[in-house]
């Protein structure tokens, strides 16, 4: 996978993160997956289509979503719930639309949100790379996966 399809997806996330939940994020360094061994709570999943097919994925501790979407609508919450999953979801939905819009060339569709809660791990489209970029926050690290392969 191009660096340049990356690229998109973690700038959009910074951003969203600073004018959403109004807070500054850090990403740390892309790699590849190699097996689906990370666990996450919960995770917000976009499919994409188009000249490229895949998803991207946003991926969290649930104390770590809890608290970021607790900062998004200004309402501590304190467990799962509509209001958790709308947010996140809403949260991979925004990051999902920046990056489109900067990823012209691939002329991309993006999916509803799906959201998984509970302990789980993610496996990418068959046969497409997974990269994973980790995230630090005030609210802890949480990462992102975009599998993707192009036509």
């Amino acid at each position: 996978m191009k660096v340049e399809y990356i690229n998109p997806f973690i700038s959009s996330t910074v951003t969203c993160f600073k004018t959403m939940i109004f807070t500054d994020i850090t990403p740390g360094n892309p790699h590849l997956k190699k097996e689906p061994i990370t666990k996450y709570d919960i995770s917000g999943v976009i499919g994409l289509s188009g000249d490229a097919q895949g998803a991207i994925s946003l991926c969290f501790p649930l104390k770590v979503a809890l608290s970021a979407v607790s900062a998004m609508i200004g309402l501590e919450i304190k467990e799962p719930g509509p209001d958790l999953s709308d947010a996140i979801g809403e949260i991979a939905n925004i990051i999902a639309g920046y990056a489109k819009r900067d990823l012209k060339g691939l002329n991309l569709s993006i999916s509803l949100p799906n959201i998984i809660i509970g302990n789980h791990v993610l496996t990418g489209q068959s046969g497409a790379q997974t990269i994973i970029v980790p995230f630090t926050s005030a609210f802890g690290p949480f990462t992102m996966e975009v599998s993707l392969k192009t036509k």
